[in-house]
């Protein structure tokens, strides 16, 4: 995400994808607990989770003995019922599964833990409000979200965020304290990139968190401009910006962590104050300079199988001259899919961004992101309605038909499989 103007406020246990196991009557279901090691760099550690033990399988059966007389006739062993698949979701089912939510202070709300539990919530996103002073609220809070998780028809990890990029950018107490300038100007840029993308991992997994959205790929041109002055780029060259950041994104992913390069096509070229938070942005550099410089990270990022890509909420006239990136098709199907053969999940910036005010309310701007083919909503205005009302407006538009069932279900197939491969 973003970073506001003011920088004071900046700063799934193992869920299997549990099924049913039918042995005849019996069913079992297991969840693990979630939670490692505590960052090394945090003030305050918080406790390790457990992790239950993992599910025995039935023992063989013996073969029969031969016998004189007929056996009787046995009774056919029952059929396990498979686990629905996405195309047999209700609209409200497949809506939810690419909803992040966020919630105000440090308790997660009733009306969230139920939205998990029936299984119509793919993620939840956590700010500097949410961890409070004390060390354990954080860790208290997601051990709430996943006991809600494993009650859900279907449980599977929640993706549990934030954005921990370094330096300056930090919601949680704890590394990386290098910020991306700070590694490129580093006396091994490499060595530091690898080590911030682990102290990010470490910090996340401490309080049960296993997404990051993190690194910033974004190619800054002058001192002093939107992306360089809060020290978020590694570098004005892509190509150390493409090799640095797809070093962190190893480092952080290798540790178990999903890392995000971010913001797509690039911000890099946005001057001091371009802040889609605050303000429609629009970048008018040619095509070839945006390709060559701002996308050409990218293609490290995607060598390196990083997890998530998130768009930009700034229009780019040289691909699309009507939308943002985030809800352009041009962008996310052809350049970023397309041309990139980029193949993972993607993600917006925030919901709530003023860049996005023309567009209108929450439910239009949802429905713009998933005709462009966004496979996950951020809804981080701290606001469980905000998410119930952009999952309605997609249930909605599934029921009239407004929007392409199989494109939708093939986004919450990705999503799931994200989810699946984390813990």
């Amino acid at each position: 995400m973003l970073v506001r103007r003011s920088f004071a406020c900046l700063s799934d246990g193992m869920a299997l994808s549990l099924r049913s196991i039918g042995l005849l009557a019996l069913g079992l279901a297991l969840a693990a607990g979630c939670g490692s090691p505590a960052p090394a760099a945090a003030a305050a550690r918080p406790r390790p989770a457990t992790t239950s033990a993992e599910p025995t399988g039935p023992s063989p059966s013996p073969s029969p003995s031969p016998s004189p007389s007929p056996s009787p006739t046995a009774s056919p062993t029952p059929t396990p019922d498979p686990t629905p698949s996405p195309t047999a979701a209700s609209s409200a089912d497949l809506a939810g599964q690419r909803i992040v939510y966020s919630y105000p202070g440090t308790t997660p709300p009733a009306a969230l833990l139920q939205r998990i539990r029936e299984g119509r919530v793919a993620g939840v996103i956590f700010f500097a409000e949410n961890v409070g002073n004390d060390p354990f609220v954080l860790r208290n809070a997601v051990d709430q979200l996943r006991q809600a998780e494993q009650q859900s028809p279907h449980p599977r990890p929640l993706l549990l965020m934030t954005d921990q990029e370094g330096g300056l950018v930090r919601r949680l107490p704890g590394g990386p304290a290098q910020s991306a300038k700070d590694v490129g100007r580093a006396a091994d840029p490499t060595a530091a990139a690898t080590r911030t993308g682990g102290e990010a991992a470490a910090t996340l997994s401490g309080y049960g968190l296993n997404l990051n959205l993190a690194p910033v790929l974004d190619v800054y041109r002058t001192p002093g401009d939107f992306a360089d002055s809060a020290q978020r780029s590694y570098s004005t060259d892509p190509a150390t910006v493409g090799k640095l950041g797809s070093a962190f994104i190893k480092a952080q992913q290798t540790a178990g962590v999903a890392a995000t390069a971010k913001h797509f096509p690039g911000l890099g070229s946005a001057p001091a104050g371009a802040n889609t938070d605050e303000e429609p942005v629009t970048l008018t550099l040619p095509l070839d300079q945006l390709r060559a410089v701002d996308e050409r990270p990218y293609r490290d990022a995607v060598a390196a199988e990083v997890k998530l890509v998130m768009l930009s909420w700034a229009i780019y006239p040289a691909l699309d001259p009507a939308h943002p990136a985030g809800m352009s098709g041009t962008v996310v199907r052809e350049e970023l899919r397309g041309r990139l053969a980029y193949r993972g999940v993607t993600v917006t910036d925030a919901l709530e961004a003023k860049a996005l005010d023309p567009v209108g309310g929450t439910s239009k701007r949802a429905l713009a992101v998933a005709e462009a083919g966004v496979d996950l909503i951020l809804c981080s205005a701290r606001d469980v309605a905000q998410g119930d009302q952009a999952a309605a407006a997609l249930a909605s538009a599934l029921d009239a038909g407004d929007l392409d069932r199989e494109a939708f279900t093939a986004s919450a197939t990705r999503v799931d499989a994200l989810r699946d491969s984390l813990k």
